[in-house]
Formats: C-alpha cells, sequence, structure tokens
C-alpha cells in the first residue's frame, strides 16, 4: 500500500479522473451548510464514481450486484435475524433489483427506510429482551433452538421474534448456568471456541467464568439461574448502550460499505474516525495521553494505561477513574462528557503531540480532581518487531516476531518495519545466532514498499514481486540496493492468517529458494495491491467536515515466477497440522475474492539450494510427534464439529452434550499444556529497557512463557538445526 502522494505521482490518468469528480459534484452540493442528507449523497457519488473509474476490476453494476448489495446489507444490519419481520423484508424486497439505479441517481431512500427501521426494532428488542430476562426460564421443556442464521427464515411476526429471542436467551442462560453449576462444584470449565455467536451476550460472561482460588458460595439452582439471566441483561444493555450510541453516518458506513465490497474484500471505506484507527494501526502509534477508555452510565472509565504514556508516568491516574470533563485550555469551560459517544470523547482527549489537555476526574475514592496532561507520542508495543535468543544444545538461534509489515505513510523517517527488522537482525548477530525464524503467523500485511526493501536483507539485489494494473501495464518492484545483514540459514513461519506483504515476502524466498517455508498448508491468499484516498483532498472546498477515506483496490500483485497468491496463498513447503487444517479459510472462501492467474516469469536467478533431505527430516519428525498428531486429530474433531448448529435447551439434554464434548476437548488440553525444550531469552538492549520497565517485562516474561508452549517454533528450530551447515550462495 502507498501514499496517497505516491499515488498521484503514479498515477497521471487518475490524477485527471479526480480532478474531474471535483468539478463533477462541486455542482451539486450546497452552498451553506447543512445536514448530513446532502452530505450522504455526496458520499455516495463520490465513492462509487472513483471505484468506478479507478478500481483493478470493477464490477457490473446491474441487478445482480443489486442483488448481491441488498443480502449483505440485511446480513451486515440483522446478521441473527432477530430484529426485522418478515413484513419488514416483504417491505424492503421492493428494492431488491432497484439498489443498482438507485446508486447512480444518489438515491437514498432505501437506506433512510432501513436506517429509520434498525433502530425502530432495536428499542422493541430491548423491551423484549428485558420482559423475558425478567421470568426464570423453565430447563424442563424438551426443545431446541437453531443457530443456522443463513438458512433461517425471518420471523412471521413479533410474536415469533419474540420467541426466537426467549430460545436465544434461554441458550446463553443455560449455558452461563451450566458453567457456575460446574464452578460451584469444583470442577473446571472447558472453554469452547464459540457455538455461542452471540459475542456482545458471551464476551462479559467468557471473563467471569473461571474465577480464582477462592472459596465457592454455595447457592441453590434457582440462585444461580437468577444470577445468569442478571449476568446475561447486564452483557445486552452494555452491547445496546453501544448501539445507542451509533449515529447516521455510522449506519451509512455499513450501507457504503456493503456497496463497496462488492468489488473486492479489500476495498473500503473508512469513516473519519476508523481512517484515524487505520492509520494508528499502520504506524504503531498514536499522539495522546495513553489511555484505554470505556463508557460508563457516570462517565467514561480509564480501563488501562499504555506503559510509558503521560497518564501513566503522571502517577495521577489509576484504573478505574472516571472522567467527568474535558477542556482544552486552563481557562476555558469544560466539556460535560457524561454520556457522551465514547468516539467523541476521544477526539476532545487526543491532539497534537505537545499541546495540553485537563481532565475532570472522579477517583476511586471518590474525590474529584482537575488533572492536566501534555500529550505525547504513543507507540504501540504489540505492533512493533522484537526478538528472542533461542538457546538449544548449546547453540543459539535467533526469532523476529512482526506483526505487520509496519510504516507511517505522513513520515517515513518514523519507524518502520524494515529498519526495526534490520536493527533485530544486526543485534542477533552480535550475539552469535546460527539461524533466524521470521514469524508472520498472523502478520496482515502492509506496506508493499517495506516488504520489498526487507527482502534485501535476506536476499541477493533483484525482483521481489511484480505488480499489474487494470489495464495490463506490469511493473516488476526490485530490492534495489538494500545490503544483506543476514545470509545463514532461515525459516519463514506463517499460518492461514498471514496475508498480503506478508505472502509476498514468504512468495519471494521460496522462488529465490533463500529459505524454508514451514507452517499452515497455506496462507491467506491476497493478492491484491490497495491504495488509500483521503477523500478530503479531493474536495478540499466543501462544508461538511471529514469525509474519510476510501481503500481502493488498483492492482494485482504476482510472484517472481508469475504466479498468483490470489486465492491461491503460498503453499508451505512443510505443513505443520494445526486446528484449521481441514477448513477452507481466507481468499478462497469468499464470493466476492477476485480470481487466480498468472503472467510471465520475472527475469531472476534462484539460489543452488536444495532443501529435499531437510524437508523430508522434518516430516519424519513430525510423523512420529504425539504433539502433532493431538493437534491433527484435534483439527479432525474441529471440522466434524463446525456445522453443529442446533442446540438443546432441556437441561439434561444439553448438560449430556456438554459432557460429551467436554470429556472428547479433555484428551486436547495437553496441547496447551506442552512445553518444549528451548530456552528463551530476551536481547541486550531489550534487557536494559526491561530494567526500568516492569510492564513491558511482564509483557516479554508472557510472550517467552507462549514460546515455551510453541511446538510449531521449536520445529523451526530443529530445521535451523539442521541447517546449521547452510550458506546461501547465488548463482553465477
Amino acid at each position: 500500500m502507498n501514499t496517497i502522494k505516491l499515488f498521484m505521482k503514479k498515477n497521471y490518468k487518475v490524477i485527471l479522473i479526480l480532478l474531474g469528480v471535483s468539478a463533477l459534484l462541486w455542482s451539486f452540493m450546497p452552498k451553506e451548510p447543512k445536514e448530513n442528507p446532502e452530505k450522504d449523497q455526496l458520499l455516495l457519488e463520490l465513492v462509487t464514481y472513483l471505484l468506478d473509474r479507478t478500481h483493478y476490476d470493477p464490477p457490473k453494476i446491474d441487478d445482480k450486484f443489486s442483488q448481491k448489495v441488498y443480502t449483505e446489507y440485511l446480513k451486515a444490519l440483522d446478521p441473527m435475524k432477530r430484529y426485522f419481520t418478515q413484513a419488514d423484508i416483504k417491505e424492503f424486497s421492493e428494492y431488491e433489483i432497484l439498489l443498482d439505479d438507485m446508486i447512480q441517481l444518489k438515491d437514498l431512500s432505501f437506506f433512510d427506510l432501513t436506517y429509520d427501521r434498525i433502530n425502530k426494532r432495536m428499542l422493541e428488542a430491548k423491551d423484549i429482551y428485558t420482559e423475558i430476562l425478567a421470568t426464570p426460564f423453565d430447563f424442563d421443556i424438551d426443545e431446541t433452538f437453531d443457530a443456522d442464521y443463513d438458512k433461517l427464515a425471518y420471523a412471521k411476526d413479533r410474536e415469533e421474534l419474540k420467541s426466537r429471542w426467549e430460545k436465544q436467551l434461554k441458550l446463553t442462560v443455560l449455558s452461563t448456568l451450566t458453567d457456575n453449576l460446574k464452578i460451584q462444584e469444583g470442577k473446571d470449565v472447558i472453554e469452547e471456541d464459540g457455538d455461542l455467536t452471540d459475542e456482545e451476550i458471551t464476551t462479559t460472561q467468557k471473563k467471569d467464568k473461571k474465577k480464582e482460588d477462592k472459596p465457592v458460595e454455595k447457592k441453590t439452582f434457582e440462585q444461580l439461574e437468577e444470577e445468569a439471566r442478571e449476568s446475561t441483561l447486564k452483557s445486552l444493555n452494555e452491547f445496546f448502550d453501544v448501539i445507542n450510541d451509533l449515529e447516521r453516518k455510522d449506519w451509512l458506513s455499513i450501507y457504503l460499505n456493503s456497496i463497496v465490497e462488492r468489488y473486492d474484500p479489500h476495498t473500503f471505506y473508512f469513516a473519519p474516525e476508523d481512517k484515524e484507527k487505520f492509520d494508528a494501526s499502520m504506524s504503531g502509534s498514536f499522539e495522546g495521553i495513553g489511555a484505554v477508555l470505556r463508557k460508563k452510565p457516570e462517565g467514561v472509565e480509564i480501563n488501562e494505561l499504555v506503559p510509558g504514556g503521560p497518564a501513566e508516568k503522571s502517577k495521577k491516574i489509576e484504573v478505574g477513574d472516571i472522567i467527568l470533563k474535558v477542556a482544552q485550555t486552563e481557562d476555558e469551560e469544560p466539556i460535560d462528557i457524561v454520556g457522551m459517544r465514547l468516539d467523541n470523547v476521544v477526539k476532545l482527549i487526543k491532539g497534537k503531540k505537545g499541546t495540553k489537555v485537563f481532565l475532570t476526574i472522579k477517583k476511586i475514592d471518590g474525590t474529584i480532581s482537575i488533572i492536566s496532561l501534555m500529550r505525547e507520542k504513543i507507540e504501540i508495543e504489540e505492533t512493533y518487531a522484537k526478538s528472542s535468543i533461542i538457546e538449544l544444545d548449546g547453540k543459539k538461534y535467533g526469532l523476529i516476531h512482526l506483526p505487520k509489515f509496519y510504516i507511517d505513510f505522513e513520515n517515513k523517517d518514523n519507524r518502520n518495519a524494515f529498519t526495526d527488522v534490520q536493527k533485530e537482525i544486526k543485534e542477533l548477530k552480535s550475539q552469535g545466532i546460527e539461524g533466524i525464524v521470521m514469524d508472520l503467523r498472523n502478520n496482515g500485511g502492509g506496506s508493499l514498499s517495506t516488504v520489498v526493501d526487507m527482502m534485501g536483507l535476506f536476499a541477493k539485489e533483484g525482483p521481489v514481486v511484480q505488480v499489474k494494473s487494470s489495464k495490463g501495464k506490469q511493473q516488476v518492484l526490485d530490492d534495489k540496493g538494500t545490503q544483506i545483514v543476514w545470509e545463514g540459514p532461515l525459516v519463514v513461519l506463517v499460518n492461514n492468517f498471514s496475508a498480503s506483504a506478508s505472502e509476498i515476502f514468504a512468495a519471494a524466498i521460496q522462488d529465490y529458494k533463500r529459505g524454508i517455508i514451514i507452517g499452515s498448508k497455506h496462507t491467506y491468499g491476497k493478492g491484491t495491491v490497495q491504495n488509500l484516498v483521503d477523500l478530503n483532498e479531493l474536495l478540499k472546498k466543501q462544508p461538511y467536515g471529514d469525509l474519510g477515506a476510501l481503500k481502493i483496490t488498483l492492482q494485482k500483485f504476482y510472484r517472481i515466477n508469475g504466479g498468483s497468491t490470489q486465492r491461491e496463498g503460498v503453499l508451505s513447503d512443510i505443513i505443520l497440522p494445526d486446528r484449521y487444517s481441514y477448513i477452507d479459510m481466507g481468499e478462497r472462501d469468499m464470493d466476492n475474492a477476485m480470481p487466480w492467474d498468472k503472467i510471465e516469469r520475472a527475469d531472476y536467478t534462484a539460489y543452488k539450494n536444495d532443501f529435499t533431505p531437510i524437508i523430508e527430516k522434518s516430516y519424519k519428525r513430525i510423523k512420529t510427534n504425539e504433539q502433532f498428531a493431538l493437534i491433527d486429530e484435534n483439527a479432525q474433531w474441529i471440522n466434524q464439529r463446525k456445522d453443529e448448529k442446533t442446540f438443546a435447551l432441556q437441561i439434561d439434554k444439553y448438560q449430556e452434550r456438554q459432557k460429551e464434548i467436554e470429556e472428547k476437548a479433555k484428551k486436547f488440553k495437553a496441547i496447551s499444556k506442552y512445553k518444549n525444550t528451548l530456552k528463551f531469552s530476551s536481547l541486550p538492549s531489550e534487557i536494559k529497557r526491561i530494567s526500568n520497565d516492569t510492564i513491558l517485562k511482564d509483557k516479554r516474561d508472557r510472550w517467552h512463557e507462549r514460546l515455551q508452549g510453541d511446538i510449531y517454533v521449536e520445529e523451526g528450530i530443529n530445521i535451523l538445526k539442521d541447517l546449521e551447515s547452510f550458506k546461501a550462495h547465488p548463482v553465477k
């Protein structure tokens, strides 16, 4: 992904289109600022105009497109079919094949209809669940709940809707009640990975299921059932409080993205607040006070303090404190933020580095004081590369964990993945390591230029990736001038969620025969390149304020061998069993994903490495490894259970089924208890930082503890050990 500036420099035809859209839309805009309907129409016009003229492969906007948008939009509004009735759907269905025409005409009447209706139905839903949860459930009735929402018809009327809510809530309460009964009996609760998909109900409850080792008060069945209903009611009220904060613009974003995402899964409209979050995630930093906030009825609670941030360093603010008011200067009247939308509170508190904010805080002890904080640049530690020295049989190896290919698009001199990884490699080398595992698991990608540069740290100068525009123009991106920092043994660890830039890196390493790719059968399969277009840059003199940004797919990328990673991903040289081994995941499982294709091979020369003996040796270890066998058996069990959608609501049957599941699950608890024989330690520079930062020390200790149970890293080190006499030599 490149910046808008780079985008404009390289795409002259697109610039003309963007200039044209400014002139086209200016005549549409009113001279005075008005309420949002005009802004909504402007956004719809701007977004669709840009997509139709700049997207790599824009679909035909016809009745078929309209039907897809209609289906996906309703699914986004009501995924569990617990708000709309068949009467609502009958009314909506009149628009099913008209949305393509309405998009062209900037007609938002369908959105207006659904916006009003979903808000009305949610108010009714709150009354429904409050009424249901006020009365004990009868768990002796022999009935079931069907959670296959895709196949479930919409409720005929309000009574059927209420019945559906009742069953869903009954299942949730039954689950909580069953767990609490087991806790009271001193039994372990086996956590499941989501039989209940109603996340707003289960998230809070999951946190409370496993208590600390404290004496358990003996309660009656009726008391536990009442507590389970109260817990469910509390969770739902918190969820609906968040929903209640949503404004028209938030619902419009859902509608716009139902249109936009029909182009492909990675084209996306960012509302202004979402654009800020995206920028922070890509750069790994933001400017503010360093506090994670949570809305409460009495104000906004400090939920977490970022280590080293202004709030934490002040020693005046603690987790649990409540923010009541916010002011930008000492003299101005502070703004009362009680009841305010959380995003708006965050806007008031965040600000430029070096500016002050004044917070009226209610402390945990009830005292109230005004605290001033100087905003600073806050780094999100979890975004950045980190390393560990690993010892095995008296030899040292290095592990580099890279969460994403991050870069600050506004200031490329700030921290980025390339320079950080370069520094990590150099320090690992100074410790005498004999091989590196590059851990790209769950790395969803990031900057295209960064991954091209990073490839040069490991391999000779040459092509890294090919890109192709919608017009058929092809370009080979070379690593030019990056000094090789590591020539020794290299293993790249990936999984199903390694995507985009991660796949470019893994594919280039594989095509050059520079290292061995290990992990899931294949990576995610995202072979497309997006640019983020700031819509405010296109229409600077408009009366509506921030318009947000549009991420548009402009190119596809290809391996230097000519193949595409799109849909197919990168196939691992050594496949390690994991819990998703038998489930289709990634781009190949999406109906709006672009197709696989191939282009001509780039001009490159691979290394003279034949990894066949190393791969065969690894597979022999995997085949005889009991832990891998257990992981594979667990994966088969997960695959068998993934389509279970029907749940008994009669307590004996429900508990009997849970008992069967738990008996089977007990066997797989050994997976999480596994410990390898590797020794992990931080780099000297980090040990120095840790000595002054207890929070960072705790984070690294927890990371090393997780690595101690990581069989995938262990096999990566075993492969490096097999490669210890290896050194990469280019073909002359």
